[in-house]
């Protein structure tokens, strides 16, 4: 029987939480961007009694993407696959938001789509501004569902003269990560595989705390404060959900998005918070 493989990209907080959840009974595969990162996670879960193997990678590279999938098919049966990597808006410009978000989880849903085993699952980790931009129409929905990777910067909806600021860019790539989801989960259903996203709210990881202390830390304490849970998400929590996706208990679930915000969405969308 080949070992059970459990790939993780992007090892931040989140990342490193959902390792902790679905490594016990199999063996890791850790891959980040940033090598030192990495290296440091890999031998603190190894320290944990964990079995690890790590890989760095860039997720807009199609070539990098597609070595970590060979990768992953070499070591055994490919039975989870956790896409956490991202940029946020107070780290990157439009350009590279769009490269590892947007064209990122493109290319991580097709290569990891042709290694993942029946009866494996995977999760992208989105985000609760996907649900605060507007629907696409429905030609560009298909658009942005259905064109190969390599392609998917070229369209026109995706040009970075379209985005004011990093955060239109980062609304635009989320949003467009659920019909990309959407598409992959068919394709992964010939392989007898399932795929969704998790679209979290404010996560207190250093990722989100960089966000709260800078420009817009208004704002997202705003949303919090008159949400239902009124306090910051854990990287525990988004865990614990990925867990459940992963889980035969949501083997009927594909092509989905659960929403972990706290209530922030359901509070903007019924006019219980006013932001100005």
């Amino acid at each position: 029987m080949s070992q059970h493989i459990a790939v993780v990209i992007g090892v931040g907080g989140m990342g490193q939480a959902i390792a902790r959840r679905v490594g016990p009974g199999a063996r890791l595969l850790l891959a980040d961007f940033n090598e030192e990162t990495l290296d440091t996670v890999t031998g603190q879960l190894r320290g944990e009694g964990y079995e690890v193997t790590s890989q760095a990678v860039d997720v807009s590279s199609r070539a990098s993407v597609a070595a970590l999938a060979k990768r992953a098919a070499s070591l055994g049966e490919v039975r989870y696959v956790v896409h956490t990597a991202g940029l946020s808006p107070a780290q990157a410009p439009v350009p590279a938001i769009l490269a590892v978000d947007l064209l990122g989880v493109a290319l991580v849903t097709e290569e990891f789509g042709e290694v993942v085993a029946s009866g494996g699952a995977g999760v992208v980790i989105a985000s609760m501004a996907a649900h605060n931009y507007p629907p696409f129409p429905p030609e560009q929905a298909r658009e942005l569902a259905t064109t190969p990777a390599d392609r998917l910067l070229d369209l026109p909806i995706a040009d970075p003269a379209n985005f004011p600021h990093a955060g239109a860019a980062y609304a635009f790539a989320k949003r467009a990560n659920l019909v990309r989801v959407q598409a992959a989960s068919v394709t992964w259903g010939t392989k007898g595989a399932r795929i969704n996203a998790i679209s979290p709210g404010h996560i207190a990881t250093p990722m989100g705390n960089t966000e709260l202390g800078g420009e817009h830390g208004a704002i997202i304490q705003a949303m919090i404060d008159g949400s239902n849970a009124k306090h910051e998400g854990t990287a525990a929590d988004i865990a614990r959900a990925a867990e459940f996706l992963l889980s035969p208990g949501a083997g009927f679930i594909s092509g989905s998005d659960l929403l972990v915000d706290g209530g922030v969405t359901a509070a903007l969308q019924t006019g219980h918070i006013t932001l100005r």
